[in-house]
């Protein structure tokens, strides 16, 4: 068993981007785009990927050698994500939120160790008790005034590992972002790139490459506006937070996390389920049959199931987020840094989901909400702020966090593929994650976090079905 008191902080220090060059920019400022704003409020996004360290004849080496090429190529890899180091802050005059970064900004960087061995634990297949990965996750420097866009955790594991833990104002970028930087991190890590040469010019794949120009996400509806003043009202007048006010929520001592696998094979047998179902009473071509939305409404039925959501009329919701950046009227590049995701909503009732026919169910519901975006990205988006979903409405309302296409598991620092990855903020979200598997072979798997009973029911149900 885990002891969350055994993680000591070694060091805490600042990691500022390395200039490329003397003509390097030492200023840049934008305002935050109505995709953007949607997230200012929310609490932070905290993953954590797990390293096993090869067997090596050097009982140092993490410190003599892995440690100092993580930090050489984290600031680098700053060089072109400047935004990363920088600061969110509301000032009087802005009409908006202002993401800006100065020469002199920098990153926090914690470096902890564990003294326990837990490692096997943590970056394992067995239910994990959710309160052990917090230590993990580093503190972001944030008040109503001005808040840090990112921080840094690097842990060492003595003799097994290391895990790097990281800290997201949701406000400056998406999860396509998050894991192009640490991929981009990774890049520059694995190859030496201007870490060892004189040069500090960086090179990247052009798929790493963030396109910064937020002016290129186009608002003729004013709808940046609209979100900021509902924000200046809420709780105001001229209420400027950039950082979410939720109190902290008190988690369940019994919560635990748990992740399932999706093999190739058993999304070929629920896609063919879902055709024979719906083969007499609706046409199965029109359902949206994607790894994607399989996945979602599985695990949807397992978890109202699981849950025992009752009652005659009962209804459920399952939130999800769209990349849109290719299906703006004025398309962005896929590269594109910054926060470029709508959400959609898919609604069932939960005798449906929970009788024979359920994964149909909840396919269809997925569908439907997928097919809103035929009417456009941005229909209905006025209320995006103020009433994006009426909870009342709902016994219970889910939310999918990621997506396979990230291909989080490709993420090699030059010490092999994660040994696992983890989305530690949605034991206070209650969203479940959704990535590429660690098995590869075309695999993806769900994680969650649950009372443990629930958790046993659920990976009871989510096996039976398989």
């Amino acid at each position: 068993m885990a002891n969350s008191n055994s993680v000591k902080v070694v060091e805490v220090c600042r990691v500022a981007p390395l200039p490329s060059s003397p003509d390097s920019i030492t200023s840049d400022q934008s305002l935050l785009t109505l995709f953007d704003l949607l997230w200012l409020r929310f609490s932070p996004v905290e993953p954590v990927y797990f390293y096993e360290i090869p067997p090596t004849s050097n009982p140092n080496i993490f410190y003599d050698s892995i440690l100092p090429k993580l930090k050489a190529s984290l600031s680098l890899t700053l060089q072109p994500f400047l935004p990363l180091a920088g600061n969110l802050t509301w000032p009087q005059h802005s009409p908006k939120p202002v993401l800006s970064f100065v020469q002199g900004d920098s990153v926090s960087l914690t470096i902890a160790e564990s003294n326990a061995d837990n490692f096997p634990y943590l970056s394992g297949n067995d239910f994990v008790e959710a309160k052990e990965y917090h230590p993990l996750i580093p503190p972001l420097e944030v008040s109503d005034e001005r808040a840090a866009v990112m921080a840094i955790q690097i842990t060492f594991f003595p003799n097994r590992g290391f895990s790097i833990g990281t800290t997201l104002h949701h406000a400056v970028l998406d999860g396509k972002n998050s894991c192009s930087f640490f991929k981009a991190w990774a890049h520059i890590c694995k190859h030496d790139t201007g870490i060892t040469s004189s040069s500090s010019s960086i090179s990247l794949p052009d798929n790493l490459k963030p396109f910064h120009d937020r002016n290129a996400i186009h608002d003729p509806k004013g709808l940046g506006e609209l979100y900021s003043n509902e924000y200046l009202n809420q709780e105001g007048p001229n209420n400027r937070s950039v950082t979410h006010r939720h109190p902290p929520r008190v988690l369940p001592e019994d919560l635990v996390r748990g992740t399932f696998d999706f093999t190739r094979e058993n999304i070929h047998t629920l896609r063919e389920r879902v055709v024979k179902t719906t083969r007499a009473s609706d046409n199965p071509s029109s359902l949206h049959l994607s790894t994607f939305s399989l996945g979602c409404a599985y695990t949807w039925i397992c978890l109202v199931k699981a849950e025992e959501i009752k009652g005659e009329n009962s209804k459920t919701a399952m939130i999800f987020g769209v990349d849109v950046r290719s299906r703006l009227d004025h398309p962005v590049p896929e590269t594109y840094f910054g926060n470029c995701i709508a959400g959609r909503v898919a609604v069932a009732e939960t005798k449906g989901l929970i009788g024979e026919d359920g994964l149909a169910v909840a396919v269809k519901a997925i569908t439907e909400a997928l097919r809103s975006l035929d009417d456009g990205v941005l229909n209905g988006a006025e209320l995006w702020v103020s009433k994006f979903l009426d909870f009342s409405l709902y016994d219970k309302i889910y939310s999918i966090a990621g997506s396979q296409r990230f291909e989080i598991y490709g993420t090699d620092f030059g010490w092999g593929r994660p040994k696992k990855f983890e989305l530690v903020s949605i034991d206070k979200t209650d969203a479940v994650t959704l990535m590429d598997s660690k098995h590869g072979g075309g695999a993806v798997e769900v994680g969650l976090a649950l009372k443990k009973p629930q958790m046993e029911v659920f990976a009871s149900l989510f096996a039976r079905g398989l």
